[in-house]
């Protein structure tokens, strides 16, 4: 089974802390801020993890766990933003734009990649932040592990001359757009208007501003041979295009069930052509401004032996 865009194993991140960044707020249009105390929605946003870790891992995806038990570190269950895995062997990390997700990154997650899969390289971009420079890992940059395109939303989440680094150090092309949602507001990162499988790509076109990128994106979407899943702007405020396709005993596309419910029936079954939905419930972890795609961090490695999942 082609498992080059749709990884078969996941890094992801259980808060004990969880609450709505305050630091991305200003930018994040997705935000919203909980009605219940901090410590009901840290216990609700742990429930929802465990949930979906539980229906991730019964699907056949191997998950990697590990616990945050910081206070300063509200987003860490979003760890797709810090670092990215590449085939071939190759790892990357990324600077961040608010200060306190620059204190997710952590070294035992690189060394378990470095122990249990094959890692050539460690590319650390992280230093840059120095410079006042942002690259949000595969937040910022939809990837096409096909196509080799690195689809990317114009933000201060996106550097564009650290985006030519990456594209050149990693040998993907890149397509850059501004879009802005149905108020107006610039999007803050690129994976939640869009989200690329092996058969199919959810894309809302309306979000990208320049009609001229917008077709380029539509061509080069389609010149892929994926079948093209167009959703409205309503249907990204439901996270619909936050979703990731993962190998598992059968290849499925893990989304929200908030998502979920607002596709379409004909949408559905251009998916269930080469996916099976896998719905996770994360009403919660949703309010910091983020659902299922922004929660996995694929693994694009190569597995050394035989380990028991943490």
């Amino acid at each position: 089974m082609q498992v080059l865009q749709a990884p078969d194993a996941v890094v992801m991140i259980r808060p004990h802390h969880f609450c709505s960044n305050p630091e991305t707020r200003d930018d994040n249009a997705f935000q919203t801020l909980s009605n219940h105390s901090a410590t009901a929605t840290s216990e609700a946003a742990m429930a929802e993890f465990d949930g979906a870790v539980t229906l991730l891992r019964k699907a056949g995806v191997r998950v990697h766990v590990f616990d945050d038990t910081s206070t300063q570190t509200p987003d860490s269950v979003f760890p797709n933003n810090w670092f990215s895995t590449h085939t071939g062997g190759h790892v990357a990390i990324y600077p961040m734009f608010a200060a306190n997700r620059r204190l997710e990154r952590r070294t035992d997650v690189i060394e378990m990649l470095k122990r249990d899969y094959r890692v050539q390289d460690v590319i650390d971009y992280s230093g840059l932040e120095q410079d006042g420079l942002a690259l949000e890992g595969t937040g910022a940059m939809v990837l096409d592990h096909i196509g080799r395109i690195a689809y990317t939303v114009q933000s201060n989440r996106a550097d564009p001359v650290l985006l030519e680094r990456f594209c050149t150090h990693f040998n993907f092309e890149p397509i850059a757009f501004a879009a802005r949602d149905a108020q107006g507001r610039d999007v803050y990162h690129t994976n939640v208007l869009m989200g690329i499988g092996t058969e199919y790509a959810l894309v809302c076109l309306d979000m990208i501003v320049d009609a001229e990128r917008r077709r380029t994106v539509a061509t080069r979407l389609e010149q892929s041979g994926r079948q093209v899943i167009h959703l409205t702007h309503a249907q990204i405020a439901e996270f619909a295009g936050n979703a990731m396709e993962l190998t598992g005993d059968r290849r499925i596309l893990a989304l929200s069930l908030r998502a979920l419910r607002s596709l379409t029936t004909q949408q559905i079954r251009i998916i269930e052509k080469s996916a099976e939905p896998l719905p996770l419930d994360i009403p919660t972890i949703e309010t910091a401004g983020g659902s299922v795609r922004c929660m996995l961090a694929g693994i694009h490695l190569t597995r050394r032996t035989e380990r028991t999942d943490q």
